[in-house]
């Protein structure tokens, strides 16, 4: 079983930068992917060892797994999510 989906507080402000109905299919995909299945996305390597990413669109959310919660650290557009 999966435990919750919490967000840091910078998501707010990345959710604010995407127009609202992509922002909904965002949480949307975040609330069935990883809610259901942590290691539903791709493990990141090289510097970002550690964490995963979830592809929606032109939109990526990348998370960490921290004891049995998921903690999503940011949602970008995918020409600005590891710069």
């Amino acid at each position: 079983m999966a435990g919750k989906v919490l967000y840091k507080s910078s998501v707010r402000h990345d959710l604010k930068q995407i127009d609202p109905k992509n922002a909904e299919r965002i949480l949307r995909e975040i609330r069935t992917v990883i809610g259901a299945n942590p290691r539903g996305g791709e493990a990141l390597h090289g510097e970002f060892a550690g964490l995963f990413k979830l592809r929606v669109g032109d939109y990526r959310v990348i998370y960490t797994l921290v004891d049995e919660d998921v903690l999503v650290l940011r949602i970008r557009h995918r020409s600005k999510v590891y710069g």
